[in-house]
């Protein structure tokens, strides 16, 4: 079955707990602190593979989670760390977080994509131990790790998008110049699912996408096309199909353009290449008169061609005049590439934190801060005492003074479940 778009929820693991003892061996008074780290959880990680070519898998597993990290143990052990979770797509995923924001495009074969983080394992007591602490009875617990709710699309990469109207002859030419098995018959909507084929031209290959047929309306919801026009967007290069026993040519033709111009402004200036399709069977002077007619519509300088994929007619010149035009636009890519400016998002400090009040509640947010606080025991005495002391050493502690704090007033830091404290 083929699915392009699928949603799914990504857990990478809890880092695991740190742990509490102390050396108990014989002859030997007051062992020193022996407790061990836990083990980082495991991430999730999207492995682009061109051996995927649909989203399928994510209809049965909504969820997938990586493994946790095991919790540390006496006499320095630490705890093993959780496996990373490699999750294989297809070439073409972009990754969309809750607000609709792209967050990983993958779009080379091999190419990961660290989706979930998982959390690091929470110190033992023996990490506290100093010249001024020699018992220490603090252990850390693992943080979570993150859980992120996305949206997967499925956009395929071709360098060439074939476009048309139901039964323009698509499915037919792409099993002629490929090895691509579409299904085939002569009624429309026969593509429920788009199809790939490489074509070889000369000494380069060419990758095809065969685009289910697009009707009036697609870009709106319309029939078919609006679930498949993402697929158009990455090709380099549009071959738009015209059926030449069409009542109205020109009308078939503009019907097409201006979809793809609703869907997107940058589809109407991608290259095209213009086809008159089906023309066994037609006179001459027939076919003349089709091409002069749909040359006043389409724009200057556009490749215009008839074929007959049946008896192969035209079908070679339409594949060297499409490679000539793909050849110029990965040039155009590639200088692109080279030229363009990565974008560089600003990320808040690690130490930056904020102090806020809410009615008789002091909220206190910021990375680090929350950071100690997830992987603090808040029923633990000795925790609590060590997250005030980073409170105090971070200066958050003299900002609720001077903003004055009562004792017994609660202090929430982050969100729930990250943990409350009294003054």
């Amino acid at each position: 079955m083929f699915v392009d778009k699928v949603q799914a929820i990504f857990k990478a693991g809890d880092g695991g707990n740190g742990y509490v003892s102390f050396r108990q061996e014989k002859f030997v008074d007051r062992g020193g602190p022996d407790g061990g780290d836990g083990g980082n959880g495991g991430d999730v990680i999207l492995v682009a593979s061109r051996n995927e070519n649909t989203l399928a898998d994510f209809r049965f597993q909504k969820t997938l989670a990586a493994e946790e990290g095991k919790p540390g143990f006496k006499v320095n052990r630490h705890g093993k760390s959780g496996a990373d979770l490699f999750v294989p797509v297809p070439v073409g995923t972009v990754v969309f977080d809750e607000n609709g924001e792209a967050i990983a495009d993958l779009v080379v074969d091999g190419q990961q994509e660290v989706i979930a983080r998982g959390g690091h394992g929470g110190y033992g007591n023996a990490h506290f131990k100093s010249s001024t602490r020699q018992a220490p009875r603090v252990a850390e617990k693992g943080e979570k790790g993150e859980v992120l709710e996305v949206t997967l699309e499925l956009k395929m990469i071709a360098d060439v998008g074939l476009v048309g109207l139901p039964n323009a002859g698509k499915s037919t030419l792409l099993s002629v110049i490929s090895n691509a098995k579409p299904e085939i018959a002569n009624y429309p909507f026969t593509t429920l699912k788009p199809n790939l084929g490489m074509a070889k031209v000369g000494d380069d290959e060419l990758l095809f996408a065969d685009i289910p047929g697009l009707i009036e309306g697609a870009s709106e919801g319309k029939g078919l096309g609006d679930e498949f026009l993402r697929h158009v967007e990455r090709t380099l290069v549009l071959v738009h199909l015209v059926d030449a026993w069409q009542n109205d040519i020109p009308e078939a033709y503009q019907t097409i353009e201006k979809e793809l111009a609703a869907y997107s402004d940058e589809l109407i200036k991608r290259p095209r290449v213009v086809v008159l399709t089906k023309i066994d069977g037609l006179d001459e002077d027939i076919i003349a008169d089709q091409l002069k007619t749909l040359k006043k519509v389409i724009p200057a300088k556009t490749p215009l061609f008839a074929i007959s994929s049946q008896t192969h007619t035209g079908v070679p010149e339409l594949l060297f005049a499409i490679a000539k035009v793909v050849k110029k636009e990965r040039a155009i890519v590639v200088k692109e590439q080279e030229d363009a400016i990565p974008i560089i998002r600003l990320v808040p400090k690690e130490d930056s934190w904020k102090v806020t009040q809410e009615n008789d509640i002091f909220v206190v947010t910021g990375r680090k801060i929350e950071k100690f606080t997830q992987r603090t025991h808040m029923d633990d005495f000795h925790g609590t005492q060590r997250l005030r002391d980073i409170m105090r050493k971070m200066g958050i502690m003299k900002e609720l003074e001077k903003r004055g704090i009562e004792p017994g007033t609660k202090i929430q830091i982050g969100k729930p479940p990250f943990g409350t404290l009294e003054y």
